[in-house]
């Protein structure tokens, strides 16, 4: 399978935790990383014409660039049995999940804090970061 790639708040304290969760589960290692203050991650949304100031999470796949709730559910299916059952979510419309995904990302420097600057990874998942 080709590599996918989650660009994500670097400086997000939840952020940060769901990319060290999804690098856990990510068996098959189809996943790779960046975040969106890297220098791959805001050369990535210039050219995907994507405004400077997204963040939300980005999901390439592909010649698929996904966002927000469609990100989510399609990093859900990459990580196989049992996570992929998440992809039960597209039976709500994307507006809704939408609207749950913003409130969340609204809110989650208050709820979860930030970072000064952003994660560095360890010797052992340093090849899963761009």
């Amino acid at each position: 399978m080709a590599e996918a790639i989650v660009l994500f708040d670097g400086v997000c304290n939840l952020c940060n935790g769901a990319v060290q969760w999804l690098i856990k589960r990510d068996k098959k290692q189809v996943l790779r990383y960046a975040s969106l203050q890297s220098e791959y991650g805001v050369e990535f949304l210039r050219e995907a014409k994507l405004p400077a100031e997204t963040d939300s999470i980005v999901l390439v796949c592909g010649n698929e660039v996904l966002t927000e709730s469609d990100a989510v559910l399609k990093i859900a299916k990459l990580l196989g049995f049992p996570y992929n059952m998440a992809v039960a979510g597209k039976c709500l419309p994307r507006s809704w999940r939408n609207v749950i995904y913003r409130w969340v990302a609204r809110n989650r420097y208050k709820w979860f804090g930030k970072r000064a600057e952003c994660m560095l990874p360890t010797a052992e998942t340093r090849r899963l970061f761009l």
